[in-house]
Parts: C-alpha cells; structure tokens; sequence
C-alpha cells in the first residue's frame, strides 16, 4: 500500500489509477476485514464512482481541477458523519439512523481535496474505551495480533490503516483515542492542539477531543493536517489559519536548539517495565535524531484520572434525547451504563470544582516547558491488551485503576497540548509508540522533530501474516 503522499503523486501523473487503487482497497477489505471487523460498512459503489470520475478527469487533461489528495481512499470513523453513510457511534441506540446528509467538516474537507470515503471504521460505544468492542459492532482486532487490540476509540481505524486497507483514515482523540491506537498498531496519530481542525455537531464544552488521521508516516500526517486545519464560522473555537504548511515546515524548521525531555511516568504512573526500557531507548534515538542530548528532568503531577473522567462527561448528554437516557439504558453497553446513571445527578458547583482541579494541571503542565520545549513519554502503560476488553486493571502484578494502560496520554487533552505517538518498536512482538508532547499551537514542530526521527528509525508499514522489523524489548 503506497503512503498518502505516493498515492496521490501516483494517480496525478497516471502510473496507478484511482479505480486501480480503490479497487485494490475493497479487495483487501473483503479478504482481511472479517477478521480484523476494521470496517463496519463499506460503500463500494460509491467510492468507485469517485474514483473513475478522478480518473477522467486526468485522461482530459484537467489535473489542475484535483485537489492534492484526489485519488485517495479512506475510512471514516463511526463516530463522525460520511453523506451517504450512517453514523452508530458503536450503539444501539444510532444502529438503525438513515445515512447523513451531510459530512462532518474535516470528512468534507477531506472529500474536497479529492480523497475518496470507502466507508466507516468501527469504535466502542460513544467512543469510550481504548479498545474497540461494543454489542452492535463487535470485536475489533489487532492486526499485529488477533487476540489483543488495536486500541480504542479509534481502533477500527488503526486496524483498518495497519492491515493496508486503506492509506489513511480519520480519527479522534478525547483521551488518547488517536495516539493509542496508533501506538498499538505501529502508526502515526498526532493529537492537534483543540481548535486547530473545526468540528460542528460535536460538543465544546470539555474542550478535550479533537479530530485527526492515522497514517503510516509522518508527512502523511503533516499532508493531512494542511487539508484538515483552518477555522470554519460553526465551530466557535476554532483557530485561525496556520501561517505556514506543516508538511513544508518539516523541512526548514530549525531544531538544532530543541530541548528533550524524558519522563516514564509523570512521576505517578504505573508502566510496564518493558515499555519502559523500549521507550527510554526510542527518546535517546528521538533527541540524536534532531542533534540533541535527552534532558533527563523529573516531572512530578498527581494522578490525574479523577480529573480526566469528570471532564471525559461533562458533554455526555449534549445532544442525546432524554427519552434515550432515561428510559433505554438498558439498550447500553453495559460497561457505559455507569457514567450515564452517575452522571446525570451531578451538579453544577460539582462542575465548578472539576474545572478548578483542571485549571491546576494547566499551571502545572506551563511550568514544564519553561524549560524544555518538548517532553518524551511512552504513548500506553503497557503492550496492546486483550481485544474483547475490559480496561486492564494490572500491570506487572501491580493493582491500578482501568484508566492506567492510556494514562499518560490523557494529559494532552486536559491541557490542551499537541502530542504525537510514533513507533518506538516492539515488546513481545507487538507494537508499542512514542509519545512527543509539545507546547500549544505548535504542531509544526512536533511534526519536524518526528519526521527526523523517522528518517533515523523506520518502521514496518503495516503486519499481516508476516514477520516484520523493529526493536524488540
């Protein structure tokens, strides 16, 4: 499977057609998805029209009308709008909505520059776990391995990006639900500082999750970032412009006078001693890439999932009928139920405090990088975990709360901070990532630093059925 950026060089000079390579994704699709169930609906017909309308154009010589990803299938993910397709968001309650009428915006932006959407990915109801299982769409599988997880909320796309099913896929991440699944499937997945890819229909009031992609590499990414990013008039908290392109500025920012920093835990999390050491190894090689020594700086925060869970809620009822959560619980997951139940009795100085303990961790978070301009972490506690769930609530023999393998990840979105997971190699044969934070606003620079990395470390593309390279802790 080519990368993002070969693809759509491919198709605009004609060595592949659109038809050939969407074709060639709708085969693998049908040979691998009943395992993986990456794709929970796919719309052939559809994307093939796409892509032969793609292909005309070319042999009529108006190449100048395509956009710069034209040619290239996608998935989406089911909790984001596809026109012509359903949106479940991995629940009972949705199974039976008719196809959306409209896309969400960076699915719209995305189809604009010519990308083809194949159909929709699969994710645990409303988004919730770091694994991808719910009882309207199943078990979601790990490629690397069927018996553990690609991750969550975004697995379905992970699996479907690491089997190469299709180049890219969107994504979303609320509490690491981009960076896991691509740590757990050997991928790219860049949380973006909020505000920086608009969303409409979704909620604000959190100010926790955002849109993105995942891709096998890291200009895949940064291509995607500039179609993506931009500010739409819907989305009260979207950002300005970017002033320069992120895929460009992978090759002229300096980074000769970056500061690394290194922390395992934060200073509270529990992570497995193997992941440990892998990714202590992979943040030395991060900060050689760029010409830098690692910076070895305690960093001491207090756990902050209490904190993260009540944020994770404050938009849960946004948006949903009351006759739904009053009366069709019982239609739930029934690992969600809880939330719904506890939830909906809380109060409004309840809220006030969760935003005063929130606030905190943004001083905290500030104060880390007056000094170091970006911290290198392990992206997940632990190795991909069993499929089917739940949560772990062990590791390495040590009893933790079920929020504990994703911990690390979640500081980013309470804070509001851009942070990267790349692949730092393999523990017991599955993949694990590195996880880049840095400071807000400048994706830029996490995007230059990773691609320096990458250069120096590359990484198998995708798994399936094969043995594949890294470094194994």
């Amino acid at each position: 499977m080519p990368t993002v950026n070969d693809a759509a060089a491919l198709i605009r000079v004609g060595v592949i057609s659109a038809e050939e390579l969407t074709r060639a994704c709708l085969e693998t699709i049908e040979n691998e998805n009943d395992e993986l169930n990456a794709f929970v609906f796919v719309d052939a017909e559809g994307a093939l029209a796409s892509a032969k309308e793609v292909d005309r154009l070319i042999r009529d010589g108006r190449v100048d009308e395509l956009g710069v990803l034209a040619g290239v299938p996608f998935g989406v993910k089911d909790l984001e709008d596809c026109a012509g397709m359903p949106t479940t968001r991995g629940s009972r309650w949705f199974a039976n909505g008719s196809a959306q009428s409209t896309d969400s915006i960076h699915v719209g932006r995305l189809r604009k520059a010519g990308a083809i959407p194949i159909g929709k990915t699969a994710t645990p109801e409303f988004g919730a776990w770091a694994y991808t299982a719910s009882p309207l769409l199943g078990v979601t599988r790990n490629p690397w391995n069927l018996e553990r997880t690609p991750g969550g909320s975004s697995g379905g796309s992970s699996a479907a990006v690491s089997s190469a099913m299709v180049p890219f896929a969107t994504a979303s991440d609320g509490g690491g639900s981009i960076r896991t699944p691509a740590s757990f499937t050997g991928l790219v997945g860049l949380k973006n500082t909020y505000g920086r890819i608009p969303t409409f229909g979704d909620t604000h009031l959190a100010q926790n999750s955002v849109v993105g992609s995942l891709t096998t590499s890291v200009r895949d990414t940064a291509l995607l970032l500039d179609v993506m990013a931009g500010p739409d008039s819907r989305d009260r908290t979207s950002l300005p412009a970017p002033t320069e392109s992120y895929l460009e500025s992978i090759d002229t920012i300096d980074l000769s006078r970056c500061r690394v920093a290194w922390s395992s835990d934060f200073g509270f999390a529990v992570v497995d001693s193997k992941v440990a050491a892998l990714c202590r190894d992979a943040a030395q090689a991060f900060a050689s890439s760029i010409g830098v020594t690692l910076v070895e700086r305690p960093i001491e925060l207090d756990d902050y999932i209490r904190t993260y869970v009540a944020i994770e809620g404050v938009d849960k009822f946004v948006g949903v009928e009351r006759d739904l959560w009053e009366n069709h619980l019982d239609e739930l997951d029934p690992r969600t139920i809880t939330g719904w139940t506890s939830l909906r009795e809380r109060t409004l100085p309840w809220a006030a405090n969760v935003e005063f303990t929130r606030r905190r961790l943004v001083h905290e978070a500030a104060a880390m990088f007056q000094d170091v301009d970006l911290i290198v972490t392990p992206t997940s506690s632990m190795p991909p975990f069993g499929a089917e769930g739940p949560m772990p609530t062990e590791i390495e023999g040590v009893e933790v709360h079920a929020g504990m393998s994703v911990v690390l990840a979640m500081l980013a979105n309470l804070v509001n901070l851009p942070a990267i997971s790349v692949p730092a190699g393999l523990v017991d044969g599955l993949p694990v990532g590195l996880q880049v934070i840095g400071p807000r606003f400048r994706e830029d620079l996490l995007l230059a630093a990773a691609a320096h990395y990458e250069s120096r470390r590359p990484w198998p593309r995708h798994h399936w059925g094969t043995t594949a390279g890294g470094n194994d802790g």
